[in-house]
Formats: C-alpha cells, sequence, structure tokens
C-alpha cells in the first residue's frame, strides 16, 4: 500500500496507541472525582497540559484539549462572535478556509453577524493588504488558517498577527491543523490569540487536538455543563487522547526538525515529475507547503482517477475530506482563479515524514499508466 493521503488523516504512530492503551487502563477514573484514582488522573491531565505547553511556548493555563480541528474552529470562531457581538458582528476570514471555519462563519451571517471573505491570489495567498483595509470599528475576529488543506498554500501569518497587535478590540484565530509538525509557527507574542490543532493529523488518534487560547480571552463556551477545561468546553475529560496527542505532538516535532529536508526533496521530485506529464497541470505554488501537492488532469473526473489507482493500493484524494464527497468544483482551486475544468479536476497528493522516494517513483509510474488508459474517457 502506497498512502498519500495525509492531509485527511495519518497512521496512528504505535507510540501514541501504546500511551493511549496504558492511559485508558491505568487512570480511568473521572479527572473530577474526589478520591485518590480521580486525584491521579488529575494529575497526569495536568501533567499534560503541562508538556502540551512546553511544547508550543506558551502557558499551561492557555491549552484548551479538545476532539480536533472542527470544534477548535467553532469554539474559537463561534465562541468570540456570540462574547463579543455587543462591541461588533463583523468577522475577517478567506475565501479557502476549510469547510469547519467557512461554514462556521456562514452560520453566524444567518444570526446577524458581517463576514468578509477576502479573495486569494493565484497561489492562494491573501494580501496582508486587503487584510488591513478590511478592519473596520466593529470588527471583531480575523480567522485565517496557516497552511490550506488543499492546495497548501502558506499564508502571512506573522505579517497578520502585527496588524492584529495594532487593533487591540479584534481577535486573531488561526488555524493550524496542516500546518502542525511541517510549517512552524510561533503563538508566544505573536498576535495570535486562538490557534487550532488535530491530532490525527500528525499521526495521533481521531477525536484528539488542542485549541490555543491566549490569557486574556474570553470566550462564549459552546459546551455547558461542569466547567471543565477553563469553563469553555464542559464534559468529562479525555485523558487518554490528551495524553496520546501530547505524545503525537512531541513526536511529530522531533521529525520535523530531523526530516523536513527529506520532505522537501519528496515534494521536488514530485512536482518535477507531475510538471513533465502533458496531462497534468499543477495547482500548487512553488511556495506552498512541501506536504501538500494539488493539480488537475482536465477533463477528467477525480474520482476516476483517485479509484483506479485505489485498485492497485495507491491512495490520494481530491479536496478535504470533510467534503470530497461532494464531486462539483473545488471552491479552494476555483478561488485562485483557475479555470472550472481544472476546478473540477483537481486530485491531492498529501505526504508525511513516513513516505519514501521509492513510493512517490512507483505513484508517478501508475499515474503515468493510469492516464494512458483513462485517455478515451477524457477525449
Amino acid at each position: 500500500m502506497i498512502y498519500l493521503d495525509n492531509s485527511a488523516t495519518t497512521k496512528p504512530h504505535p507510540e501514541v496507541l501504546q500511551s493511549f492503551q496504558q492511559v485508558s487502563t491505568s487512570f480511568f477514573a473521572n479527572p473530577s472525582s474526589i478520591h485518590i484514582l480521580g486525584g491521579e488522573t488529575e494529575k497526569l491531565l495536568l501533567k499534560s497540559k503541562e508538556q502540551a505547553a512546553n511544547l508550543l511556548n506558551v502557558y499551561e493555563d492557555e491549552i484548551i484539549f479538545t476532539s480536533g480541528g472542527t470544534e477548535g474552529n467553532n469554539i474559537a470562531i463561534k465562541g468570540i462572535a456570540l462574547q463579543h457581538q455587543g462591541r461588533g458582528k463583523h468577522i475577517i476570514t478567506s475565501e479557502i478556509e476549510h469547510p469547519s471555519v467557512y461554514e462556521a462563519c456562514k452560520s453566524l451571517e444567518a444570526l446577524g453577524f458581517q463576514i468578509t471573505y477576502l479573495p486569494v491570489n493565484e497561489t492562494g495567498v491573501v494580501s496582508v493588504e486587503d487584510v488591513k483595509r478590511a478592519i473596520q470599528p466593529d470588527t471583531i475576529l480575523i480567522s485565517i488558517m496557516h497552511v490550506n488543506n488543499e492546495i497548501g498554500s502558506i499564508q502571512p501569518i506573522k505579517e497578520i498577527g502585527e496588524i492584529a497587535k495594532n487593533h487591540p478590540k479584534l481577535f486573531f484565530h488561526v488555524d493550524h491543523v496542516q500546518g502542525l509538525g511541517k510549517v512552524p509557527i510561533t503563538l508566544s507574542n505573536s498576535g495570535i490569540d486562538l490557534c487550532t490543532m488535530s491530532g490525527h493529523k500528525i499521526h495521533g488518534l481521531k477525536g484528539t487536538g488542542i485549541l490555543y487560547k491566549r490569557r486574556g480571552v474570553k470566550l462564549f463556551p459552546l459546551f455547558h455543563g461542569g466547567d471543565q477545561e477553563l469553563k469553555i468546553r464542559s464534559g468529562t475529560e479525555n485523558l487518554a487522547g490528551a495524553v496520546a496527542f501530547v505524545k503525537a505532538l512531541r513526536l511529530i516535532k522531533e521529525r520535523q526538525v530531523r526530516d523536513s529536508e527529506k520532505l522537501f526533496q519528496l515534494n521536488l521530485y514530485l512536482r518535477q515529475e507531475l510538471g513533465e506529464i502533458e496531462e497534468v497541470v499543477i495547482n500548487s505554488s512553488e511556495q506552498a507547503a512541501p506536504h501538500i501537492l494539488n493539480f488537475s488532469i482536465p477533463g477528467l473526473k477525480p474520482e476516476v482517477m483517485i479509484h483506479t489507482l485505489g485498485k492497485q493500493g495507491i491512495f490520494i484524494s481530491t479536496k478535504s475530506a470533510c467534503s470530497s464527497k461532494d464531486l462539483d468544483e473545488s471552491r479552494i482551486v476555483k478561488a485562485c482563479g483557475f479555470s472550472q475544468d481544472r476546478a473540477k479536476s483537481a486530485l491531492r497528493v498529501s505526504l508525511t515524514y513516513d513516505n519514501t522516494m521509492d513510493e512517490i517513483k512507483t505513484f508517478i509510474h501508475k499515474l503515468k499508466e493510469a492516464i494512458n488508459q483513462l485517455k478515451e474517457v477524457m477525449e
């Protein structure tokens, strides 16, 4: 099997699975229970927060454990909107956000919020000047993703953070789900108030994640109950999931330091080989993140290629996994100004540090074979 759909989900690391099992077996008590077992479980939960904070270079009371990217994004965006709507109802985001941000903003429009959806250029990047110009007296939130999940474009988060610093009455949220462990980001003193991360994109487990919430930021909770997780996310904590996330975070950060050049070389080879195939056009820019490469085969339905390769044990994808069953054009590729033909035939290869050059060579070979077989369909 050659698995090249790592931006949809990654294979859990054995050490992550082991830590989950160990904690589930030995620390099964409720952290809120006042008996000894509950106390030991609570200590491990606090230790996990401390470790996560150290890895991210933030304070431990800025860590909220979540079930992943979708929940984190919704808590951040709706939490700010509902808490601060008395001061303003204007939110700035981009046209290429993940569905969990894009649809959250759409839902707020139904509640009377005004959303500015910033355009991107052909490389899928928002203009810093556009961000600056979009700010109004009633703007309460800017939400811009770090790395796009379909085309890998990297947004100017540092520059937008500096703009946010100059507007202390608005908040800046970053969806860092695709960048975590691949494209570095600084949280402390960056202008970023909220940042979403997910475990299953970094060889962790589905249903695990973190929302970074800077000290002093107030959110309206979407869940009400026992006031767990700083009163932001009520519900009995998933301790085993939290420990597993921290383990995955530590491992991916080690891989990032050790293997970033390898990932870059895989991407470079993949781009060169795809560029030599007559029927292929590449949608990801050369400045995009090294683990995501989006391309189109105009005239060919992407699901046909996905199923053809899948029968041979090679797995790639089209669009975001959250919307891949909707087989119309890619909203992201279209937003870059590319033709409908390209937007309707977009395919995504997403890598991880575990992929090898031999796997990429085999993929290219099988892709060429599949294109030749399917030429009749394309004509």
